[in-house]
């Protein structure tokens, strides 16, 4: 009986499980004391685990660590791998370590001039390579880092090549196929005065002749170096280009040759990237490669695709770039390093004769000596010798009065081309005016004011409220491709196109007399200006609009004023845009166009999502006119050249209401004249200005011929 009731006492501490957290032993005890007493397979072990299935999953799950974790002993090691190549093909000079950059200059242009998308990655991405060359991206570089910058990474200024020097010149001008003729005619007679009147009679003819191409030679050369000095001192100013950047926390402009490695560069539309960089933000970035691929198609840049080139246009919208790599070791310097290589290969008249003169036979020579004889006598009969020289000084005398009138000539021939003009064309802004904008008058609440002056602006004070005033005042600094920047000192300056910066001035100066300051706030979306669509939008979230996002438009007064359906009066109440009302806005835009005013006009709606923005029922709030005032002497020079019987023709994309006005002020338009408006005639760049001059040069031979 002692012995039944141990090994009783032993079978029943196999059912003693701790309530929880049972040890795996406890859970086998209990298992085998189930499956002793419970004969029925189904119920045997319903509520007891399986302890070998679980013991199967935990080496199967310690198998897979195994497994990852040798995965990532040898990513690690490929990494590491592929890093130290990397080193080896980059290696970080000393003088770059000692400066805290952990980068090389070689490196970073290889990764934008290829497009390294998984270099930039390894490097984690634009943050990662800010971190490396030490710059905040936001506060851009320190400037007093940009020495260093450019003694580590390079300065932004290409190899060019020397400058042809004034024996190179005097080289070209004896090479003239005339000169040489004349010159061996001028031998044939010292040597045949020789012969037949002695010393020193028989010189003279020939001395005269060997006197005179020296002075044209002399003169020619001369006059060319002169004018080469010239080109290459306006091609440097030419080449000074004002870029906006990001540094010590402000914004500013700088040179685009002082741009180092790891300036924070702001791009909008028309700019030239001026160097190899990385897209950061932006709005709708477009860049026009075809300077550098020869594509025409226009490149969308975004933080998916952000590699910038040198070189290359910004076609539209607005971006912020970190520069990477500058001066020849951009990817503009590498194909300017590749142009500048020149081959010496043979021309195929070279490569077509092996031998040259050598297969040449007694026939040949005679047959060239007999050309050469039939040429020589045709030239020193029908061409004095003095006709070269007489040339020469005419065409010197006149480029020497072109210069006197700040007209530079490359080559003496260009004063003859130039002297056969009958037509100029000429663009308006920042030729005939001074490209210097500012807001003359302001349509608004039914009325139109003149703000050129502190009387205009207390008027204009005393006719709107102050709600008026805020809408006012959010759409004109929030829709704006410009900014307001303060600068160390604490002035206010602004950062834009002429256009934006007068609207922005104007701002400032209803800020100053009405007291009301503009209200920040955050931008959802931005359309930058746009030059088929004439207009720019943004969206903003206004604390104006009872939470709802406000999408401000701003464009062409014309384009503008048909997307409205309603306008906003003085008070701020919204008003419907009757036919009427429309009528007097569009004859308040003829009156400025027609006063040489360039008119803007500003609109805004409140939607319900920001990421649309609507193509019409917006509210108008105001029509700007803008005066670009003349240059000074812009009216006697159209003057003096309608007195030399010169037809002068301005081209511009303006309104032709503006455009007539500022031609009549111009003295181009006159009483008899006529102004055409069309597709053919509304250019906004230069080469469409190129490209429209030879048509009015076609006209202009059509008429001649009815004539």
């Amino acid at each position: 009986m002692a012995y039944l009731r141990n090994k009783s006492m032993e079978f029943l501490k196999r059912f003693e499980v701790p309530a929880k957290n049972p040890s795996e032993d406890a859970q086998r005890r209990w298992r085998e004391a189930v499956g002793t007493l419970v004969k029925n397979r189904r119920r045997r072990f319903r509520m007891v685990p399986d302890l070998d299935k679980r013991s199967q999953v935990e080496t199967h799950r310690r198998k897979i660590q195994e497994k990852l974790r040798v995965a990532l002993y040898v990513q690690k090691a490929a990494l590491q791998f592929i890093d130290a190549a990397r080193k080896a093909e980059h290696p970080l000079p000393e003088l770059a370590r000692q400066c805290g950059f952990s980068v090389s200059a070689e490196e970073l242009a290889t990764i934008v001039r290829n497009h390294d998308t998984k270099s930039l990655r390894h490097h984690r991405g634009v943050d990662g390579i800010a971190r490396k060359i030490n710059v905040s991206l936001a506060d851009g570089i320190k400037s007093d880092d940009t020495g260093i910058r450019a003694e580590v990474y390079g300065a932004n200024q290409y190899t060019e090549k020397p400058p042809r020097t004034f024996w190179m010149f005097l080289w070209d001008a004896s090479q003239d196929m005339t000169l040489l003729l004349l010159a061996f005619c001028a031998l044939i007679s010292v040597v045949i005065g020789l012969a037949t009147e002695g010393w020193p009679n028989g010189m003279y003819d020939g001395l005269g002749i060997v006197l005179t191409i020296f002075l044209v030679v002399m003169i020619t050369a001369a006059s060319d170096y002169k004018q080469s000095l010239q080109f290459r001192d306006l091609d440097k100013e030419k080449k000074k280009i004002g870029m906006h950047v990001t540094r010590d926390g402000y914004r500013q402009k700088v040179s685009i040759y002082d741009i180092v490695v790891g300036d924070i560069v702001h791009l909008s539309i028309g700019d030239q990237v001026p160097a190899d960089g990385l897209y950061i933000d932006g709005y709708s970035f477009v860049v026009d490669e075809s300077s550098l691929s020869g594509e025409s198609e226009p490149v969308h840049l975004s933080n998916a695709k952000p590699f910038l080139l040198g070189g290359t246009k910004v076609q539209d919208g607005s971006a912020r770039m970190l520069v990477t790599a500058v001066g020849m070791r951009t990817e503009w310097g590498n194909l300017m390093e590749t142009l500048s290589q020149g081959g010496e290969d043979e021309t195929p008249l070279q490569a077509h004769a092996p031998g040259g003169l050598l297969r040449w036979s007694g026939e040949d020579a005679l047959s060239v000596l007999n050309f050469f004889a039939v040429a020589v006598t045709i030239i020193v009969v029908a061409v004095p010798e003095g006709l070269p020289l007489a040339v020469t000084l005419s065409l010197a005398f006149a480029m020497k009065k072109l210069m006197q009138e700040r007209a530079l000539v490359r080559h003496l021939s260009a004063c003859e081309t130039m002297g056969s003009a009958s037509c100029i064309c000429t663009d308006k802004t920042g030729t005939l005016t001074t490209n210097h904008m500012v807001v003359e008058k302001v349509w608004a609440s039914g009325a139109a004011q003149t703000v050129s002056t502190a009387k205009g602006f207390d008027e204009l004070k005393s006719s709107v409220s102050e709600n008026f005033t805020k809408v006012l005042l959010e759409g004109v600094f929030h829709c704006s491709g410009s900014e307001v920047v303060t600068n160390k000192d604490g002035k206010t300056t602004i950062m834009g196109t002429p256009t934006e910066t007068a609207i922005l001035e104007f701002g400032l100066e209803v800020e100053k007399y009405t007291k009301v300051e503009r209200c920040s706030a955050m931008k959802l979306k931005v359309e930058p200006f746009n030059s088929v669509k004439k207009t720019m939008a943004v969206v903003v979230a206004s604390p104006h609009a009872a939470g709802h996002p406000r999408v401000i438009l701003k464009g062409a007064s014309e384009v503008v004023l048909r997307r409205c359906s309603s306008i906003i009066d003085g008070t701020g109440s919204v008003e419907k845009l009757t036919d009427a009302k429309a009528k007097r806005v569009s004859s308040a835009i003829d009156a400025f166009a027609c006063e040489a005013l360039r008119t803007l006009c500003l609109a805004y709606q409140d939607v319900t999502s920001g990421s649309d923005i609507p193509s019409d029922g917006y509210t108008l709030i105001a029509v700007f006119g803008i005066k670009d005032p003349l240059r000074p002497g812009v009216r006697e020079a159209v003057k003096t050249c309608h007195a030399a019987g010169i037809n002068v023709r301005m081209v511009t994309g303006d309104n032709i209401n503006t455009a007539k006005a500022i031609a009549r002020e111009c003295g181009i338009l006159t009483d008899d004249g006529i102004a055409i408006e069309g597709p053919d005639f509304r250019t906004k760049s230069p080469n469409e200005m190129k490209e429209i001059i030879p048509r009015i040069q076609a006209r202009s031979c059509i008429l001649l011929l009815l004539l």
